[in-house]
């Protein structure tokens, strides 16, 4: 079997890293960017710490910010119209999946011209020229969109999220500076670092997991679980752990695929409009369980790398619930729900479930599951 990893031509790791942006740019011949970001990012003066490093250097640029947390087609649409009107030859993302993935459907539309129904780049399209250069800066620690080929779109009409997997999307440079991350609140800081653990149990248990990406895995989730924490009591070691945790969760999964939980989370944020973060985390203790009779020993080296004691010698069926009580621990230190009770409904239960069915994470799912499987799972949170 042959295994495909992509990654950024370039990346830059820890505290002043955006310092480079301006190095980056005049490299490549690239004059004219258009910033995207969003207006929290803008009112807190996070946008700025870029902005000023390419004022100080006399480049010239444009803000695009009026992205939500979960984009939307419209959101994508307005961002072609404000890279046109800026003549802008790359895009700069600072943000979260939010501005990351806007910048990504917009740059591929750009270059591609023929996508501009933003609806045509669901799921793999057959794209054929790379991205405008996107340079992007995250300021959360969970996304991992900086190294990642995919990207998520809100349909606001037909209530639904839809992923895109196109090679052609990535950054080209990746500015990973903990100190982006440093205003984070706490509850954005706990839903995005789950999100990467996440990332990263998924990405380790997918039928498309390889050796390579294993280890990137396992390294990411013994990097967050120890972070974590601290980077929820905003402490620079605790900022910088997940800063790296999160990219190299995002360097494995990217190139092998998730599961059922960001399958069934998509349809959540999408039709109660929640964090994304949030529905992974509230899920993952859920999808784990599921999963679990089809792992292998994997759950065993999730245990290890979460720091459970006895956990290499411990009888499989105990190990595997160990890593999930491990997870769940995780979980409510940083204040994460237990459940979905108050935001679930009953009678939305049918919907969520064909969604998740169809979304494109549910076929690398390691236990195969059927609709009514997915039903199962969601009622089981309420």
């Amino acid at each position: 079997m042959v295994n495909r990893i992509i990654l950024n031509e370039t990346s830059y790791h820890g505290a002043g890293a955006v310092k480079s942006i301006t190095a980056e740019l005049a490299s490549r011949g690239l004059k004219r960017p258009i910033v995207f970001s969003d207006p929290d990012l803008i009112k807190f003066g996070v946008t700025k710490k870029v902005t000023d490093i390419l004022d100080v250097a006399k480049v010239k640029y444009a803000v695009y910010s009026e992205i939500k947390p979960n984009p939307t087609i419209k959101n994508v649409k307005d961002g072609v119209k404000a890279f046109k009107a800026a003549k802008a030859d790359c895009i700069i993302a600072i943000g979260g999946g939010s501005s990351m993935d806007t910048a990504k459907a917009v740059g591929i539309i750009m270059a591609n011209p023929k996508f501009a129904d933003v609806r045509s780049l669901e799921g793999v399209a057959p794209t054929k020229n790379p991205s405008k250069p996107i340079l992007a800066v995250p300021t959360t620690a969970g996304t991992a969109a900086e190294v990642t080929i995919n990207y998520v779109i809100t349909d606001v009409e037909k209530k639904r999220k839809f992923v895109c997997v196109d090679p052609h999307d990535i950054p080209v440079v990746a500015f990973v500076d903990p100190e982006m991350m440093s205003t984070m609140p706490k509850g954005l800081t706990a839903f995005t670092g789950m999100d990467a653990l996440t990332h990263a149990i998924e990405g380790l248990i997918t039928k498309a997991a390889c050796p390579m990406t294993d280890m990137m895995h396992l390294e990411a989730i013994r990097l967050i679980s120890s972070s974590l924490r601290d980077a929820v009591a905003n402490k620079p070691e605790g900022r910088a752990g997940m800063a790296l945790g999160q990219y190299i969760a995002g360097m494995g999964f990217s190139n092998v695929g998730l599961g059922i939980d960001h399958s069934m989370a998509h349809g959540l944020s999408a039709l109660y409009d929640m964090p994304h973060g949030k529905a992974c985390a509230i899920l993952l203790p859920t999808a784990m369980k599921f999963n679990a009779v089809k792992t292998g020993d994997k759950y065993r080296k999730i245990a290890v790398a979460m720091g459970v004691k006895g956990a290499d010698k411990m009888p499989l069926a105990k190990v595997r619930k160990a890593a999930i009580a491990a997870v769940e621990k995780l979980s409510k230190d940083v204040g994460i729900p237990a459940d979905l009770k108050g935001v679930l409904k009953r009678e939305d239960i049918a919907f969520l479930a064909k969604s998740a069915y169809a979304d494109a994470c549910r076929p690398g799912n390691p236990r195969d599951c059927t609709v009514a499987d997915i039903e199962k799972l969601y009622k089981s949170l309420i």
